[in-house]
């Protein structure tokens, strides 16, 4: 790890990138890819080479060049390049939390559609066999109805630089 790193408890750093694989694993992601965005989260500096990163995760080569492959795909990474420097750089992607939350409501938008088909192909079993279903549609229409405001007034407070 970099000088900046030696300053702060190698070991905290360490269990604090472990805590996002974590994270990452019950949200049903690989840990690594959790791994990866945590330690690219408090590297100093803020970019870094797939060497470095597995220097730091103490990672193999392939699975930190499958895990980047991933984060970009999710949009919570992107590629960098540095002046002066032919090697490729890694960093988190301005407002990749944001993007993440936009797809999570997509996501959000399937549930609702999906529990509606339910319940509009139940409509003749009688309201006890659909109670459920309309609890999951009303529950994703609230979701749906309300997180675009919320990530509105997000980006109005924060906008991306």
């Amino acid at each position: 790890m970099n000088s900046a790193a030696t300053r702060l408890s190698l070991r905290d750093l360490s269990f604090y990138v472990e805590e996002w694989g974590l994270l990452f694993e019950q949200s049903g992601l690989p840990r690594m890819a959790g791994r990866v965005l945590g330690w690219l989260l408090v590297s100093d500096p803020a970019e870094q080479t797939a060497a470095q990163i597995l220097e730091a995760l103490s990672a193999s080569k392939g699975s930190v060049s499958t895990t980047t492959r991933l984060l970009e795909r999710f949009g919570l990474l992107e590629r960098a390049g540095l002046p002066g420097d032919r090697r490729t750089y890694f960093r988190v992607a301005p407002g990749a939390f944001t993007t993440m939350m936009e797809d999570k409501l997509r996501s959000v938008s399937t549930w609702k559609e999906l529990a509606g088909r339910g319940i509009a192909l139940l409509k003749n079993s009688g309201p006890q066999r659909t109670k459920r279903l309309q609890a999951v549609h009303g529950f994703y229409a609230f979701l749906e109805r309300e997180f675009p405001a919320l990530i509105r007034q997000w980006r109005k407070e924060h906008p991306q630089k």
